[in-house]
């Protein structure tokens, strides 16, 4: 297959307006709707918080891989279907979200559809849809039922009517969903932009451990990885190609952290890369393994929050975790901002200082109703709106119980 070419729909801007998840593990049947580019998500353990960022992981991994073996990841199709559903029943994932088409900004839609048959995962349905004008129904553009199906090749030509768009059938492995292979042909416009945007987003599943210590000096260099693994490595392409913006992680990590005066990714003798920590008051810097925890996660947040080309979707929980409160104020903006530069942000908090920093609209909380995840928002509960208005900040009202069902009963 030939090489994907993303050409000018790499860098457009698309953000996720909604999302519908139905009998995906703990959300039986649930919709997000009016997403804004931040949200923060809270709620006791076990509400869903996890199994919402999974559920953009499991696409991600449908794209890297195929349906078969993102559910095997997540223990085969029974343990990721809802319980209380039968073996008939079905996994949806819709998504809606804003990009432009010749010139004009559309609601796409992307709707994926999972059963089993014969103890077999496969794609039941597989839409991809949008209006071409302001009236009428949306017309589908790639449609694939159990592996067969079509795609438009000329979905730009807005000059022809949709009966004279050009249909091209196709066959896929019933197990993969059609964006993968179609979308890797520019031809494809809307699947290519698709595609394009899931494959760059990122689901923090970050660990100190993994950040630490001697890297080998060949491997990704301009995204921070899902671990965090390739820390030293992300901080060298930074130290020698955005200058300017290493420069202000440094800054910045000298303000939140008591004596570190800088951060130098040095290549050893070796060949190995490591990260060395430059407290003020000595005089030879340390090596990472010899900082703390705190110090790692910061320097790690900076530098992904920092990324010049900042991911279509990033998702990041409880950031709060080994860091001092009194930081929150300041990383709660660093997303915002992060987010302003074209990165929708998805984060799960514990962290009413976390909370402090948000405005209503930014804020969810999940809640547990006969076993299943609900989702409600700050913003329509008249409550919490009337006392925002009046100046109460969300972490407080979250502490006093305001968010009703958001704690452990």
């Amino acid at each position: 297959m030939p090489a994907r070419q993303g050409g000018a729909h790499q860098e457009q801007l698309m953000r996720i307006e909604s999302v519908h998840l139905k009998n995906f593990k703990a959300f039986r049947n649930v919709e997000l709707k009016d997403i804004p580019p931040f949200l923060v998500i809270v709620g006791a353990n076990g509400t869903g918080k996890s199994t919402l960022f999974d559920a953009f992981g499991f696409l991600h991994d449908c794209i890297k891989g195929n349906v078969r073996q993102a559910l095997d990841k997540r223990g085969r199709f029974p343990e990721v279907l809802s319980r209380g559903c039968t073996k008939e029943d079905s996994i949806l994932i819709e998504l809606k979200y804003r990009m432009e088409i010749a010139s004009v900004e559309r609601l796409v839609t992307y709707s994926l559809e999972i059963g089993e048959r014969e103890g077999s995962p496969v794609v039941l349905r597989e839409v991809l849809r949008y209006k071409r004008g302001r009236y009428g129904s949306p017309l589908h553009f790639l449609d694939f039922t159990e592996g067969e199906g079509y795609a438009i090749t000329n979905e730009e030509d807005f000059n022809q009517p949709d009966e004279k768009l050009e249909r091209e059938v196709q066959n896929v492995a019933p197990h993969t969903i059609a964006i993968k292979g179609l979308g890797q042909f520019e031809r494809f416009k809307a699947a290519n932009a698709l595609l394009l945007l899931i494959e760059n987003w990122h689901v923090s599943d970050f660990h100190i451990s993994a950040a630490r210590g001697r890297k080998d000096a060949a491997g990704e260099t301009e995204h921070l990885s899902v671990s965090g693994d390739n820390l030293p490595l992300v901080a060298r392409h930074l130290h020698e190609e955005h200058g300017q913006v290493f420069r202000k992680v440094l800054e910045t990590m000298a303000q939140r952290i008591p004596g570190i005066k800088s951060v130098e990714p040095r290549l050893m003798d070796d060949g190995y890369l490591t990260l060395r920590f430059q407290d003020g008051s000595f005089q030879t810097p340390f090596l990472d393994r010899h900082v703390s925890d705190g110090t790692i996660k910061m320097f790690a947040y900076l530098i992904l929050l920092h990324d010049p080309k900042p991911h279509p979707l990033l998702c990041v929980e409880e950031p709060e975790n080994q860091l001092y409160p009194e930081l929150m104020m300041e990383l709660a903006e660093e997303f915002r901002g992060y987010a302003n530069r074209g990165g929708q942000v998805f984060v799960t908090t514990h962290s009413p200082d976390f909370l402090n920093a948000l405005a209503l609209e930014e804020v969810c909380w999940l809640t547990k109703q006969e076993g299943h995840a609900q989702i409600h928002r700050a913003m329509d509960n008249q409550q919490i709106a009337v006392y925002v208005r009046e100046g109460d900040k969300l972490g407080y009202l979250w502490k006093q119980g305001f968010f009703d069902g958001a704690h452990p009963q």
